[in-house]
C-alpha cells in the first residue's frame, strides 16, 4: 500500500469518528425541559429525617417500611440511632480544647496538668462510645 492510501484511510477514519461523536452529542440534546427536570429530580439527594431522642424508650413508630412478608424495606430514608451533638455543645468543647492549648503555649499550665487533662479527654473518648452503645441497646 502506498503512503497516500494509508493517509486516505486514516483521514476517512478520523472523519467517521468525528461524525459519530457529533451524532452522540446531538442525541443528548433531544430531551425536553420536562424530561430534564424529571431526571434532575431523580438524581436529587433524599431529604434528612430528624427524629427526637427517645431517651432509651422504643420509638412510637418504626422508621423502616416493611414488606408484606415481614422483612424490612430499606427504600425509605433511615434515621440516626442517637441524637447528634448540638452546635452549642460542639462550640463549648472547641472552646475548652482551644483554651487548654492556649494555656499550654502561654506556660500558665504545667506540662503534668496538661497531660492529665489530655488523658482525661482520651479516657472520655474511649469510654463514651461503649456507654452510648449500652444506653442505646437498653
Amino acid at each position: 500500500m502506498t503512503t497516500n492510501g494509508i493517509l486516505g484511510i486514516a483521514l476517512a477514519t478520523r472523519m467517521a469518528l468525528a461524525a459519530a461523536a457529533a451524532a452522540m452529542t446531538l442525541a443528548g440534546c433531544a430531551y425536553t425541559p420536562e424530561q430534564k427536570a424529571a431526571a434532575a429530580a431523580r438524581r436529587a439527594p433524599p431529604t434528612a429525617v430528624v427524629m427526637t431522642p427517645t431517651k432509651g424508650e422504643e420509638p412510637a413508630q418504626s422508621s423502616l417500611a416493611h414488606y408484606p412478608d415481614g422483612y424490612p424495606s430499606f427504600g425509605a430514608p433511615l434515621t440516626a440511632a442517637n441524637a447528634q451533638m448540638s452546635n452549642e455543645e460542639a462550640a463549648s468543647l472547641g472552646q475548652k480544647l482551644s483554651g487548654l492549648r492556649v494555656q499550654r503555649k502561654a506556660g500558665t499550665i504545667s506540662e503534668a496538668e496538661y497531660q492529665r487533662r489530655v488523658a482525661e479527654y482520651r479516657k472520655l473518648a474511649a469510654e463514651h462510645g461503649t456507654e452510648a452503645l449500652s444506653a442505646i441497646g437498653n
